[in-house]
């Protein structure tokens, strides 16, 4: 399963939505009463902007959040594949949960419900490409929840998904291409974090130059023209501890990038300034 996982933002814009979906009804003016007419009906509740699908369930086992934008609605393929995806994120949390009621009445603790969702944004919306990128979260009453980052890629001409990776010659020209100015802008923050210069020979693992392919890659765009910017968001415990939390690097699309692309991907790049 795809993992993103903030509970807050999340769980504030699930109360936001349910609230604007349920809608409520106003009461009749003191006009209107005293001159017997029949109250106005409710106006019709205010649609969320750019939110086509949101769900929110709660049940004594677990509470289940998914929701993805409009852009991603408008194109067939791409809605049925998250509605099967949120049925077995949905079936899969329900089980677990299941279990782990199970498993508490038999070793004599409280249970405290399961929580996972996904959210869904637009990161670009091109002609021929959607970008999206989720954040995920997970609580199964450990010490914490778990959250992370997941992306989407969807090619409108072909009608399918691709990975960013794969739009290029290969893994380790995306690699070459990209990890030395990757390396040094996440560097330069962990340094800010921790208030010391990062020495990435330090056999600390959470001093280590990461390869960009190891995380969540997104494509954005600034200027609409073409993917002109490349994001990499990065979870907790890949770049450090836990408690320095998620890390997020965006690096332009220089000159250098489209020539590490495959030939029949390059027209979606343009450098960006």
């Amino acid at each position: 399963m795809l993992a993103a996982w903030r509970i807050g933002l999340l769980a504030g814009a699930a109360l936001v939505l349910t609230a604007c979906g349920k809608g409520e009804a106003t009461a009749p003016t003191a006009a209107a009463s005293s001159a017997g007419t029949a109250p106005q009906p409710p106006a019709p509740p205010v649609p969320v902007a750019g939110v086509a699908r949101k769900v929110h369930e709660e049940t004594k086992l677990y509470a289940f959040d998914y929701s993805y934008p409009a852009a991603a609605e408008a194109i067939p393929a791409l809605k049925s594949w998250l509605e099967a995806d949120m049925a077995k994120q949905k079936a899969d949390l329900a089980q677990s949960a299941k279990e782990g009621a199970a498993d508490a009445k038999q070793s004599g603790f409280d249970y405290r419900p399961y929580a996972s969702g996904m959210d869904w944004k637009v990161v670009a919306d091109l002609p021929q490409w959607l970008s999206l990128s989720a954040s995920v979260y997970s609580d199964t009453g450990g010490a914490h929840p778990n959250h992370g980052t997941t992306a989407l890629l969807w090619d409108k001409a072909a009608g399918q998904q691709r990975k960013v990776v794969d739009l290029f010659t290969s893994p380790a020209a995306f690699t070459k291409v990209l990890q030395p100015a990757f390396c040094d802008a996440l560097d330069a923050q962990r340094a800010k974090r921790r208030g010391a210069k990062v020495n990435r020979n330090s056999g600390d693992e959470f001093d280590a130059c990461l390869d960009p392919a190891s995380v969540t890659v997104i494509l954005g765009s600034a200027k609409k023209q073409g993917f002109d910017r490349i994001g990499f968001l990065i979870d907790p415990y890949a770049a450090g501890p836990y408690a320095e939390g998620d890390y997020e690097v965006t690096l332009p699309v220089t000159d250098k990038v489209p020539a590490a692309v495959k030939p029949q991907f390059r027209a979606a790049f343009a450098t960006g300034k």
